[in-house]
């Protein structure tokens, strides 16, 4: 399946500051689930900076516009060819062992009600075990766009039993770590389907280790694994450490966010030549 995206952050300010830096995980991963054919990331008035591929496997580009400024636009366009592997990362290459993905965050810490949740699980082997947690994950959170915020817990949207897709995500991280797999956020996107389904076109889901396969993405707000549908960005411990844009404005002003995310099928490149 070939997808383009269309990705705009527009950053505003209520007084003009001195000058923002900002840290992008905005370039697809590198695996055998999709191949990028075009990609541009581009910072009104930015210039870019030092850019490294972190110890994940990700690529980490770093940003930087100089002042006075009270409005900066992040614009990411491209077009990725995606194969459905079934939910296992494959040729991703990271160096960070498998088992650094045990540490909780207050964003995944595990109250006493989800370690109920994760014990009430039972599987015959790993894999189902990590199936079954995503379950449990779907049933005790509702997709509720608006329920939550940014910075809810996993332990909030458990207990209020409704929450969008970081939440999601966030309850599974802390039920798999309770349970002993290693599991992270990542980010991305995900093409809109059909009106209703529990998605975003920016999108978010869990990744958990599973000896034998490796890394098997677990969507818990849409009850599937990834498949042609998404593109993978990056992963962290949790939203804010896996988020596509991090950055520190210089100066004291109020910023207001807003975002515009696009996923459609890509035209094929005959009917482009037509």
């Amino acid at each position: 399946m070939r997808l383009a995206v269309d990705h705009v952050t527009t950053y505003r300010y209520a007084q003009p500051v001195r000058g923002v830096v900002q840290s992008h995980r905005l370039t697809p991963s590198l695996c055998d689930g999709q191949r990028v054919e075009a990609w541009a990331v581009a910072v009104s008035e930015g210039v870019r900076g030092g850019a490294f591929r972190d110890g994940a496997g990700d690529w980490i580009e770093a940003w930087t516009v100089r002042g006075p400024v009270s409005e900066i636009v992040v614009t990411v366009r491209g077009v990725v060819e995606t194969v459905d592997m079934a939910g296992v990362l494959r040729g991703q290459r990271e160096c960070v062992p498998p088992l650094a993905w045990l540490r909780e965050t207050p964003a995944t810490r595990a109250d006493a009600e989800m370690v109920a949740l994760a014990q009430s699980v039972s599987a015959p082997d790993v894999l189902g075990l990590a199936h079954g947690l995503a379950a449990t994950v779907a049933e005790a959170i509702a997709y509720a766009p608006g329920a939550t915020e940014a910075q809810t817990t996993a332990a909030e949207a458990v207990a209020l039993g409704q929450g969008v897709c970081q939440d999601h995500a966030h309850a599974l991280i802390a039920l798999a770590r309770t349970r002993g797999l290693p599991a992270r956020y990542v980010s991305g996107y995900l093409l809109a389907a059909e009106a209703g389904a529990a998605q975003e076109a920016a999108h978010a889901w869990a990744e958990l280790w599973v000896e034998g396969l490796g890394w098997v993405g677990f969507d818990a707000a849409n009850r599937c694994c990834p498949d042609a549908r998404y593109i993978r960005l990056g992963c962290g411990f949790d939203a804010r450490d896996a988020a596509p844009i991090r950055g520190i404005a210089r100066g004291a002003a109020g910023e207001t966010m807003t975002v515009s995310v696009s996923v459609q099928p890509a035209a094929s490149q005959q009917q482009q030549q037509q």
